[in-house]
């Protein structure tokens, strides 16, 4: 985190207006990308960032620079929505380790789509998993976090995000192959 932004969060932290403000101009829209991406309702995802920049305002005593602002916020984001689509009855299906095959790691890195597939190809398809894959994969393969924090935000082990992924993946690799056979041909 550079300096500039350093002093501008330490400003947050004494209640400057402006400074937060600025933080909130700087981060709303990006905020709001991510939001979009877990609730589809953009009033929803508005009152998601609102609710998450008042959390992290209220708690920017808890912020330590380990890591960027724009990361810190990102995850208390990312927590607000599984929150709201977890109270909006959409529970998140949550398997007993011992039903849980371990995935091999070395299988993460063998996944791979045809060149023809687009990104929005692929949020299309992950909208379409069933939610106790469709979690993992959009936080892994989208918003780019690791088992160790997957398992932390859904409150799962980190055994059960690695299988989720692997069969999410699987199921995602199976929609793609249907949507391109079904369209293209």
């Amino acid at each position: 985190m550079n300096t500039f932004q350093i002093h501008i969060v330490e400003k947050c932290k004494q209640n400057d207006r402006q400074a937060q403000m600025q933080l909130y101009r700087q981060y709303c829209d990006g905020m709001l990308i991510v939001a979009l991406r877990f609730v589809k309702d953009t009033m929803e995802a508005e009152d998601i960032v609102q609710e998450a920049f008042i959390k992290a305002f209220s708690r920017l005593d808890q912020y330590r620079a380990e890591v960027s602002f724009g990361a810190w916020l990102k995850r208390i984001v990312v927590n607000r929505c599984i929150d709201v689509l977890k109270s909006k009855k959409q529970r998140l299906v949550e398997l007993e380790e011992h039903h849980l095959n371990v995935v091999d790691a070395k299988d993460e890195n063998e996944w791979l789509v045809d060149d023809d597939i687009t990104i929005e190809d692929v949020k299309s398809a992950i909208e379409e998993l069933p939610e106790k894959y469709r979690y993992v994969v959009m936080l892994y393969l989208i918003e780019g976090y690791d088992h160790s924090e997957i398992s932390e935000i859904l409150n799962i082990s980190e055994v059960a995000s690695r299988t989720q992924l692997s069969r999410g993946k699987q199921k995602l690799q199976t929609v793609l192959k249907t949507e391109r056979n079904g369209t293209r041909s």
